[in-house]
């Protein structure tokens, strides 16, 4: 239901922020339809007025039936500019006197301050007919704008500007947000997973031990001190159960925090293996499992914590028998390359679907198994496992693919 609940209110803002986003899009674009009229306006508005105040002119309408030469040019020129600066219109521009008929041009004048007079101006180009000339040779002033596009979005300005701005502030800090939601949700669904499974772990230590109480209170009439005895190493076993585990959460949260600081020395790390393995061979010889060594590594000395270091492998070691189908089948290798040792740790076991790789050294996240918990755990060994070899210096990555077993690659740096 809270999942649901999750996709709605991420749909919900999705539609809504894409309708803000659509109004806000469409105020631009009739911003800018807006900005193009009046500049149509305004360019229409100087182009007659500079043509009425040519063809009042009766000098220049006489010089123009003969062609324009320098001095009708910088007249039209100055023209422009007056209209242009009383309209508070600035925009680059260039003109030209032209006859209607023929539709051949007899002159161009460009104006000595336009930039870009070789793009092509049939885009905003505005003519008008010289009236005194008209009667005559049917003579026009066109009048082209080579940067129109520019002008309107100076002429927009702050505006725009701010519009795409906000705009893009507001899908960056959605995006965060939601990325922040679907995180926290997945935070929440992991700490849900690791409570279930700590209540899980804890129930069946704590039964043992109240039962164990129970017979030994039972027969404390009786002399049977093998009984007793029997109980009482019950009662301690599942107690060091739970210390270990309660240690396990507290030793990943202290790590987290930086409480723990690591006693680091030189270790022969062919050594600290051979110490991992003496509990762990029971497990293997119990399940009739396999285990291969090849130690080809000739530089075997590292700087680490060998407590830290130690628990890190066991549990690597640990999981490739707990996640083995029936006989477990584990290869330890160990080689030398770029001044660091190389370790791999490979099984025949369940294996990891490629999904949940990147998953698996997160606190408290475990694969789905359903409502099947025959492998125990917190989901705090491999997040445990990652941050000591990190603080080790050191890289660890994971190979695998469902069914068909796992392989780990740890690389620590040499000493």
């Amino acid at each position: 239901m809270k999942k649901n609940r999750t996709n709605i209110f991420i749909a919900i803002s999705s539609i809504a922020l894409l309708i803000v986003l659509i109004i806000q899009l469409n105020w631009i674009s009739q911003t800018a339809k807006n900005k193009e009229e009046v500049f149509n306006e305004k360019a229409t508005i100087v182009r007659a007025r500079v043509t009425e105040s040519l063809s009042k002119d009766k000098v220049i309408s006489q010089k123009l039936q003969l062609g324009a030469g320098k001095n009708e040019r910088r007249k039209i020129d100055s023209l422009l500019k007056q209209q242009m600066n009383f309209y508070n219109f600035h925009a680059d521009y260039f003109f030209e006197v032209i006859p209607s008929m023929p539709p051949m041009p007899l002159m161009l004048d460009t104006n000595i301050n336009a930039s870009n007079s070789d793009k092509q101006p049939e885009q905003a180009c505005y003519t008008k007919s010289l009236d005194e000339l008209s009667n005559k040779n049917g003579w026009e002033l066109k009048l082209t704008f080579p940067n129109k596009e520019e002008s309107i979005l100076s002429e927009m300005g702050a505006p725009f500007i701010t519009a795409v701005v906000l705009i893009l502030i507001v899908l960056i800090l959605f995006w965060r947000t939601t990325l922040s939601l679907i995180a926290e949700k997945r935070i929440a669904e992991h700490t849900t997973d690791f409570l279930n499974n700590m209540t899980h772990e804890f129930k069946t230590p704590l039964t043992n031990i109240s039962l164990a109480g129970k017979m030994i209170t039972k027969d404390s009439t009786s002399k049977n001190e093998e009984k007793i005895k029997h109980y009482s190493s019950i009662i301690l076993e599942e107690n060091e159960k739970l210390r270990l585990q309660v240690e396990q959460v507290l030793s990943m949260t202290a790590l987290e925090r930086g409480e723990i600081p690591l006693q680091k020395t030189e270790l022969d790390f062919h050594q600290l293996l051979s110490d991992c393995l003496k509990s762990i061979n029971i497990q293997i010889e119990n399940k009739q499992g396999d285990l291969k060594l090849n130690l080809n590594a000739d530089n075997i000395v590292v700087t680490g914590d060998k407590t830290h270091l130690a628990n890190a492998f066991s549990n690597l070691i640990d999981n490739a028998i707990k996640y083995s189908k029936e006989k477990p089948a584990i290869n330890i290798q160990t080689v030398n390359r770029d001044q660091h040792l190389i370790i791999t740790i490979t099984d025949k076991g369940i294996g990891i679907d490629k999904q949940y790789h990147k998953q698996v050294f997160g606190k408290y996240f475990r694969v789905p198994t359903g409502n099947v918990h025959d492998i125990k755990g917190f989901g705090l060994g491999l997040a445990y496992v990652k941050k000591i070899i990190e603080l080790h210096g050191g890289a660890i990555e994971l190979e695998s693919e469902l069914g068909n077993g796992t392989t780990f690659t740890i690389t620590l740096p040499n000493a």
